[in-house]
Parts: structure tokens; sequence; C-alpha cells
């Protein structure tokens, strides 16, 4: 909960810088005359967005579980990623039209203005860079991240293209740097979307090798196999697992101990915090077919199931039941 307001307090500081940047720009641009620059302040304004959405997630996120959200609100971070990824291709289209109809049609830039006006910004969205750095694995953070970084990139290629046309006028160098940028924010862009959608389809997180978890778990003492392994995300930065091992004929207290030991193997080496693991000993239900999506199998054996969240074995179940979702 500390992280996260941090993370809150770090984004309404970012979030307030960005809006002077973008009065600067668009005063500037005003000024000037000077598209680039105007240009340049619509991008901004993107900014402003992705840090309001990013900000609003993370106060989102602190909300506690409740009847309709048992694990929490932690995915709106990842709901608010793929939005601001998504508006970043589209800033990516907008920003390659308008080069290209500059490359068609060159338009005069008052230089002196333009330079001054875009150094001003990126100080200010340096010092946002700065504040927003550190942010580890949150997807949400790096998102809205990735938003400045995209704007100072822009505003480096204004000042170029500004000093260039201010002592050559050569009106190309504004459109070619800025569909070298558009290239740019576009592949970084990418890399979010493909991480996101992961995220929703909960498949397995990039850094989760799922043959060392296999091996963490079959090397616990009395464990000997494991079935229904999953792992996937709660947030970009929580991870869970659920699966079901098979033991010997061992009591329920020693049971627990297999649980408590494969819960610290799994938190410490593969910083898996949150685990459901189902024991079976008599007639393991991996012996029994099942394909994707058909888990009706019977169990007429009692088991015992275990969450990080709580440490109470379940009673038994009546034949025909079902583990239990996700």
């Amino acid at each position: 909960m500390e992280r996260l307001s941090q993370s809150g307090t770090r984004l309404r500081l970012s979030l307030g810088l960005t809006l002077a940047v973008l009065l600067i720009e668009l005063g500037g641009g005003l000024l000037s005359h000077s598209l680039a620059l105007l240009s340049d302040a619509g991008h901004v304004l993107t900014d402003v967005f992705a840090l309001g959405l990013a900000w609003f997630a993370v106060e989102q996120s602190k909300r506690p579980a409740d009847k309709r959200r048992s694990y929490g609100y932690q995915r709106v971070g990842i709901l608010a990623a793929l939005v601001n990824a998504a508006t970043l291709i589209v800033v990516v289209g907008a920003i390659a039209v308008e080069a290209v109809r500059r490359l068609m049609a060159p338009e005069p830039v008052q230089g002196g203005m333009v330079v001054a006006t875009a150094l001003v910004a990126i100080a200010i969205n340096a010092f946002v860079i700065l504040t927003l750095r550190g942010s580890g694995s949150n997807l949400n953070l790096r998102a809205a991240l990735l938003h400045v970084t995209g704007d100072v990139a822009a505003s480096a290629g204004v000042v170029v293209a500004g000093v260039v046309i201010l002592f050559t006028g050569w009106l190309y160098i504004d459109p070619l740097l800025s569909l070298g940028i558009a290239a740019l924010i576009a592949y970084s862009a990418w890399g979010i979307v493909r991480e996101t959608v992961n995220l929703l389809m909960e498949g397995t997180p990039r850094e989760i090798d799922l043959a060392e978890v296999t091996r963490q778990i079959t090397r616990t003492p009395r464990v000997t196999g494991v079935h229904d392994l999953h792992v996937w995300s709660l947030s970009s930065n929580e991870t869970a697992l659920s699966c079901h091992v098979v033991v010997g004929d061992i009591s329920l207290g020693d049971a627990e101990h297999v649980v408590r030991d494969l819960e610290h193997r799994l938190c410490d080496g593969l910083a898996i915090g949150h685990t459901t693991i189902q024991v079976e000993s008599c007639h393991p239900c991996g012996e029994i077919h099942h394909g994707p999506g058909e888990h009706n199998h019977p169990h007429e054996h009692a088991v015992f199931t275990s969450s990080t969240s709580s440490s109470r074995p379940a009673p038994p179940r009546a034949a025909g039941s079902s583990a239990p979702p996700r």
C-alpha cells in the first residue's frame, strides 16, 4: 500500500507538470505560428490523458477486495495501460499523416521561438521522467513513462528541426525527424500492447519458466507429482499459481506442512506470492483424463486445499464436485 501511495504522489506531480508543458507549447505554437509546436502540444495532451488515467488506476488499485471483485481492483491498471498504449498507436498514425503532408507542402517555422519553447518542454519532461523512474514492473506506470519519453523525443526533434531551419532554411528536416520518432514510439507501444494482452488472457508471465516451477514443486519432500498447474498474473507485479500436488499416504497435518514448504519455495525462489495448492493422496485426479475445460471429474476422496490467504483445511468434497474456480 505504501508503494501505491508513492506511485500516486509521483503521478499527481507528473500530471501537474505535464499540464504546464501543454500550456507552454500551446502558447509558443500560437505565437510562432508553428504547426510543429502545436502538433507536439497535441501529443502532450495525450500525455495528460495517460497520466490522469494512470493516476486513476493507482487509486482504484488501493480499493480492498469485495464480493464483486474478490481479487480486488488491481487489474484496473492493466486496462489503463492497454488504453494508453492504444492511444500511443493512434498518435503515431496522426504524426505520420502530418509528416507526409509536410513533406508534400513544407510550411515556414520561426526557428528561434520554436527552439526556446521546445527546450523548456524538454527540461520539464526530463524532470517528470526522473519522477516516474523506479516504477519497476508496474506496467501502468511504464506506459505513462513511455508517453512522457515519447514527448521528450518529439520535443528534441522539434529543437533539431528548429535549429536546422533557423540556420539553413531546409524545411524537410521537421517531417523526416517526426517519422523517425513515430517509428520509435510505435515499436515501444507495441511491446506494451503485447504484454498487456498476455496479462488479460491470463498467460504465463514472461519471467516465469513453467519447467522450473514444476521442478521446484516436485523437489519438495513427499511430493511425487504435480498436474493442473496454472501460473498467471493478477496484476503487472503480482503473480498467482494454482496446482494439484500428489503425495503419499500421509496425515492431514503432514499435508499442511507440505503445502507450507511449497509456499515458501515458490515465494522465495520464484516470487509467486499468491498460491492455491490442492493435495491428493489416495486417488490422484491426474489419473483421470480430462481435456481443456473438463474439470468436473469426480473426487471420492478427501483433499486438502490451501491458499496463502487462508490456512484452514477444506472439508471433504462430495462426489461430482469440482475444483474451486480461480
